[in-house]
Order: C-alpha cells, then sequence, then structure tokens
C-alpha cells in the first residue's frame, strides 16, 4: 500500500545550531488516525509544519499524495488541511463567511453546499450566521477545523486540537475525528492528552528530541509493552514480603495493606495461581483482588525516559 504521506531522512537545523527534527522517516497510510505523541519541544509542531510546507526542511523529502512539498508545493498543499494549536480568527467575521473565504484561498470555486455541509458536520449550521466573537472556544475550534475541511482535503492535520477544551466537548471532538476518517480522510493528530490517542488513534507515532522512538499500531503497542497489575488488599498490613512470597514479583503498597503483582500478559502462565497458593501457606488473608492493564500513558513516559 502506498502511503499518502511519506517522510524520508527529515532534518531540520535552525541558524542557532538547534536541531529540531534529525533524520525522521515516517510513512502515513490514507484513510488512518495517526496520533503523534511527545513532551513539549520534541519536534511535533515542527514535523507538522514541514509537512504542510510552513517550515523548509535542511535535508530530507516529503510528499503528500506523491507530490513534494517543496517542488510541488501548490499541488501539495491542496490536500492538506491544517488546524494549529492557536485560535486565530477574524472575530467580527460570521462563521459561514469566514469558512467559504478560506476555500477561496486555495483557488476553490465558491459552493455554498460544501461549506453548509461541512458546517452540518461539525454542529455549527445553526451559527452559520453568528459572528466568531459570539462562539464559545469550543465551536471556534470547530471553526478552525471547518475552515481546513473548507476546500475537501484528503489530509487532515490537528495540532493539540483539543487544548483547553473542557471533557465533554472533547468527547464530541472525537466522535468528529471518527466521522472524517469514515469519509476517508487521513488525520495526525499532536496532543498532550493521552486518552485521546488511546481513544481514537489507528496507530501511535512517539517522538523526542526531534527524533521517531516508535510507530505502531496501537493495539500492537499495548499487547506487545503493556503489563498488567494484580492488586491484591490484605485484611492486615505487612511490614514486609514474607519469604515464602519472595520469588513473586510484589511490591508493598499502602503502607503494607496491598500486594501489588506485575506479570507479562504474554507469557505462557501468569503466575498467579502460584501466588495464591502461596499467599494461602504465608497465612495472609485478602479482602480484594483487582486487575489494572498497564495505559498508553505509562508506555509513552518509559519510552521518553528511555531517550533522555
Amino acid at each position: 500500500m502506498t502511503p499518502i504521506v511519506s517522510v524520508k531522512s527529515l532534518t531540520k537545523t535552525y541558524s542557532t545550531g538547534f536541531k529540531a527534527l534529525n533524520s525522521v522517516s515516517l510513512d502515513i497510510m490514507e484513510g488512518e488516525i495517526l496520533a503523534l505523541l511527545g513532551p513539549n519541544g520534541a519536534g511535533k509542531t515542527t514535523l507538522i509544519s514541514t509537512i504542510c510546507g510552513i517550515t523548509k526542511p535542511t535535508s530530507g523529502t516529503v510528499t503528500v499524495g506523491g507530490h513534494d512539498v517543496i517542488t510541488d508545493w501548490r499541488a501539495a498543499r491542496q490536500m492538506i488541511g491544517l488546524v494549529p494549536q492557536e485560535v486565530s480568527l477574524e472575530s467580527f467575521e460570521r462563521v459561514h463567511k469566514t469558512v467559504s473565504f478560506t476555500r477561496g484561498l486555495f483557488g476553490k470555486p465558491a459552493d455554498p453546499g460544501h461549506i453548509d455541509k461541512v458546517l452540518r458536520q461539525l454542529s455549527l449550521y445553526d451559527k452559520r450566521d453568528n459572528k466568531v466573537m459570539q462562539l464559545s472556544g469550543g465551536m471556534k475550534r470547530r471553526v478552525l477545523i471547518a475552515k481546513a475541511l473548507s476546500h475537501a482535503p484528503r489530509v487532515l492535520f490537528l495540532d493539540e486540537p483539543t487544548a483547553g477544551v473542557d471533557v465533554e466537548l472533547r468527547k464530541d471532538m472525537w466522535k468528529v475525528v471518527a466521522d472524517l476518517r469514515s469519509q476517508g480522510v487521513t488525520i495526525i493528530l499532536t496532543t498532550h492528552y493521552i486518552e485521546e490517542a488511546e481513544a481514537i488513534a489507528d496507530r501511535v507515532a512517539v517522538i523526542n528530541k526531534g527524533e521517531i522512538l516508535l510507530v505502531q499500531d496501537k493495539a500492537d503497542l499495548m499487547r506487545q509493552m503493556g503489563k498488567k497489575q494484580l492488586r491484591i488488599d490484605l485484611t492486615a498490613p505487612v511490614s514486609a514480603i514474607p519469604e515464602k512470597l519472595a520469588r513473586h514479583n510484589l511490591a508493598l503498597a499502602n503502607d503494607g495493606s496491598t500486594l501489588i503483582f506485575t506479570y507479562d500478559t504474554k507469557g505462557e502462565r501468569t503466575g498467579i495461581t502460584a501466588l495464591l497458593n502461596d499467599l494461602q501457606a504465608a497465612g495472609l488473608q485478602l479482602t480484594d483482588l483487582a486487575t489494572e492493564q498497564t495505559s498508553l500513558e505509562d508506555i509513552f513516559v518509559g519510552l521518553v525516559k528511555e531517550s533522555a
């Protein structure tokens, strides 16, 4: 399958000598949602800006739909919609007009029907005659997405799309993103909300210090790197792990009232049965058992720490 976005050995070094991107290579497939994760200053925005033709790379190549973003920039840019982090809109302009104006910037003929369709899709149609200044923060972010979709791009970049948006609106935005993907739009989003990537992404890419650390299917990543923990609450606290339990991977928590057993879900045996037998032999009584799966956030933090 040919990727719709292909980044090869991309490097960006600023005049100060700071290397924002270091030989980044990344293929993005048509119709997928890719979450680009990384701490502040990792290179996320620089990578997006370079793909979108806003920042000129020092070396390497980027193609969008087969069009080089430098030598064939006009065709490449026609395929891209970009929703930036900052909300920058004309406060006194009306919603329908500001979205239509953006379409014109791409040389597209007026198409009120398409603009109305986009506004309906983003639950903005009832606000089409409102001035931007009359909208809530969440609605303004929807207007940014509408502007990015005004010329019917095949690739949509969302740079921190739900920053500053409350939880309810954030989940509404997730539904919008899923709906766009169902229509064949390829979506790349950067986010600080790990649960956002966990909820809607097909694949996850982790970047730190200008280098891609990992690109993998989200479900495979969770299976391969995720571990489970068994939480064992005791009727009475213990000051140390009993000798009869020394062979198990245990840790004390809650001032000795809880034992934490970490195990590999891919293993042939989890060791839980043997642990429970040894708990009984050690004379420990339980009040509760609960399992917890390692989250994408745990995996992300671990990867970033390793690369530090």
